[in-house]
């Protein structure tokens, strides 16, 4: 197995964009080689816990409305180009995502991870939940088939939040600074939302120069623990 480690953020559009694009190149070469772990990057790390009204967030961010336009308007057109359906007209706020990094750290343990991202993107992008919620939280790790009280109860707790915050300076450290990034065997660095045909030719070229045999990806070993 190759280790692919992915910086991320449950809220970063270009990260959803890009899952989407790797599933679709791990789907069509069942033998790749990868094991897959995913990163924390907060995009927003000062984000209050409680989040923002997402059009203020926005408009704040870009320097007003018509440029907060302008922006999400080609992420929007990128995300159809794509195929990747996002309905950003049902996200109402932006929250800090440190409970939904919690929640996809437990969910490496439990071998659930790369579910457990599906299942943010899908919940914020498609769906316009809330993922800053605690409950909201909860419930989707039922969803994936982790236990939803226990869940709960770590999330009302202060469990690995200062893990979640020494992976994200770690990382930052390390020189990632925008998400999403992607790491190959902790050589290779692929910045931003990648397209299906490269990933399958470097699936190609991994088997090509005998890389061994691989099965469908699970989480990894975490370097950045």
């Amino acid at each position: 197995m190759i280790r692919l480690d992915i910086f991320w953020d449950p809220i970063c559009p270009w990260c959803y964009i890009g899952k989407t694009l790797l599933d679709r190149a791990l789907e069509s070469r069942p033998a790749h080689p990868f094991a897959i772990a995913w990163h924390p990057f907060q995009l927003n790390p000062d984000m209050p816990a409680g989040g923002r009204d997402r059009q203020a967030y926005l408009e704040a961010k870009f320097g007003g409305p018509e440029r907060a336009r302008m922006v999400y308007g080609k992420i929007a057109e990128a995300a159809r180009a794509a195929g990747v359906d996002i309905d950003f007209e049902r996200i109402t706020r932006t929250p800090n995502t440190l409970d939904a990094l919690r929640l996809a750290h437990w969910a490496q343990i439990e071998g659930k991870q790369s579910l457990a991202a599906g299942a943010l993107f899908r919940a914020y992008f498609r769906e316009g939940r809330d993922i800053g919620d605690k409950v909201t939280l909860a419930t989707i790790a039922g969803a994936i088939g982790m236990d939803s009280a226990a869940t709960l109860r770590l999330l009302e707790g202060d469990a690995d939040i200062e893990t979640i915050r020494t992976r994200d300076a770690h990382a930052r450290a390390r020189g990632i600074n925008a998400v999403p990034t992607f790491i190959i065997a902790d050589q290779h660095v692929l910045p931003g939302a990648q397209p299906v045909e490269l990933w399958q030719q470097v699936i190609d070229e991994i088997g090509s120069a005998g890389g061994e045999d691989g099965q469908q990806a699970g989480a990894a070993p975490d370097p950045f623990g």
